[in-house]
């Protein structure tokens, strides 16, 4: 059985694919930085630099996911599920100007996923 580390809600999904309409191709990117940085941001791929501090989480709704190495420390015993609220979030993501922001959910790994993400 394959396992996950992020999956994401069928109504942010829904948000996802509109944002993916209206700025092309976008990537997911979770800092732990400053205002909404331990959120999930949603940006433009080209305009933003990845380096080798940045973890490949997996994809959702065809847009790759990446977190901080840093931020990744702390999340790395989790499984997270991107979902959307309505309110205005502090960042630079593209779902903002919509009036929503991403969140994400997160719950402890079960043994199973632990053993298969080899922790």
């Amino acid at each position: 059985m394959a396992y996950t580390r992020v999956d994401i809600t069928e109504k942010a999904e829904k948000v996802l694919e509109e944002l993916k309409e209206k700025h092309g191709n976008v990537i997911f990117h979770q800092s732990g930085g400053c205002c909404d940085g331990s959120s999930p941001m949603l940006l433009p791929k080209e305009d933003f630099y990845l380096d080798e501090s940045d973890i490949f989480m997996g994809e959702i709704g065809g847009v790759k996911f990446y977190m901080n190495e840093a931020q990744f420390e702390y999340w790395k015993h989790t499984h997270l599920t991107v979902d959307i609220t309505e309110g205005r979030g502090s960042s630079f993501s593209l779902e903002i100007p919509e009036g929503f922001r991403f969140i994400v959910k997160s719950r402890l790994l079960s043994k199973e996923e632990e053993h298969y993400f080899n922790m």
